[in-house]
């Protein structure tokens, strides 16, 4: 059992996003530890496994296994083991089965588990894939969807995607004019909408935002996560501390200094009052009396 635990405690990691989340997931790409919304929004074309698989082999290919083709070209998505496949690819995959396969015979082409989420796990990464499926008619069926009355294929989507309008150079001096009065140049942060779709049938969507990673107050580094920390360095962690605090509590600064002061001069007071009760308590011991000692003469 104690091995068990110790395992389990090995596979642990912490991940580095603001929220700190404790994780086993392990991005073989970037050798960190990664949550569940730092997966679907930081690494949704990495390779991510449990941190035990990495500790056991690190070796991994950042390629799609349907393709053998590198992940990163194409729009991919994760299934609920975490196996990333390109998209376009797994599709196609899928379409080859026989019409009258069941939902359970729709299988991870790596570790043969099912695509399908079940319906009550509760997962960032299952909502993301709940929403890819729910575009194709194939996987409708396995989320226990209705059908859509017209289908696009992934290859046509990207071909919509990458088409650009052909302009005359007319148009294109006639919209230059118009612009170069009033140009305003607006930068939207990315977004990315995820949609889960209940028992009723109603879809819920979520909402990620790309969070910029911020570095907290005294953040270690895997170089120096486990160096024992010395006094000073602890110190002075503590007065970073208390000067980051100084904004939220007004007139907290001097309280602090005013209270460390009552704690010094009580530690000397009471140093003070036990050196003075170990002296009284050794004034009169005949121990060390030199003339109650019968092996000390003194000549009269």
């Amino acid at each position: 059992n104690w091995k068990k635990r110790r395992l389990g405690y090995v596979n642990m990691g912490l991940c580095k996003c603001p929220k700190r989340r404790v994780t086993n997931q392990f991005c073989f790409e970037h050798r960190v530890n990664v949550c569940e919304y730092c997966i679907v929004t930081k690494h949704p074309k990495c390779v991510v496994q449990s941190y035990l698989r990495w500790l056991q082999d690190c070796d991994y290919s950042p390629k799609c296994v349907l393709c053998s083709k590198d992940l990163i070209i194409e729009d991919c998505v994760r299934l609920t083991c975490y196996h990333v496949f390109h998209w376009a690819c797994l599709d196609q995959y899928a379409r080859r089965m026989p019409a009258t396969t069941a939902p359970a015979g729709y299988t991870c082409p790596s570790c043969k588990v099912g695509i399908f989420p079940p319906t009550n796990l509760v997962s960032q990464v299952a909502d993301v894939l709940r929403e890819k499926l729910a575009g194709v008619n194939w996987a409708r069926i396995g989320l226990g969807l209705p059908l859509l009355s017209e289908e696009v294929e992934p290859n046509k989507v990207n071909h919509v995607k990458n088409h650009v309008p052909n302009t005359t150079p007319l148009d294109n001096m006639v919209d230059g004019h118009r612009n170069s009065h009033d140009a305003v140049v607006h930068v939207e942060e990315p977004v990315i909408t995820y949609s889960r779709t209940d028992s009723s049938g109603q879809q819920s969507r979520r909402v990620y935002k790309a969070v910029e990673e911020i570095t907290p107050v005294g953040f270690d580094h895997d170089e120096n996560k486990y160096k024992r920390k010395s006094f000073l360095e602890w110190f002075k962690r503590w007065l970073n501390s208390t000067s980051n605090n100084r904004r939220y509590h007004s007139g907290s600064l001097p309280s602090r200094y005013c209270k460390l002061a009552i704690g010094l001069v009580v530690a000397i007071f009471m140093i003070i009052i036990f050196v003075r009760l170990g002296r009284l308590s050794v004034a009169d011991d005949p121990a060390l009396d030199p003339m109650s000692n019968p092996n000390i003469k003194v000549n009269e």
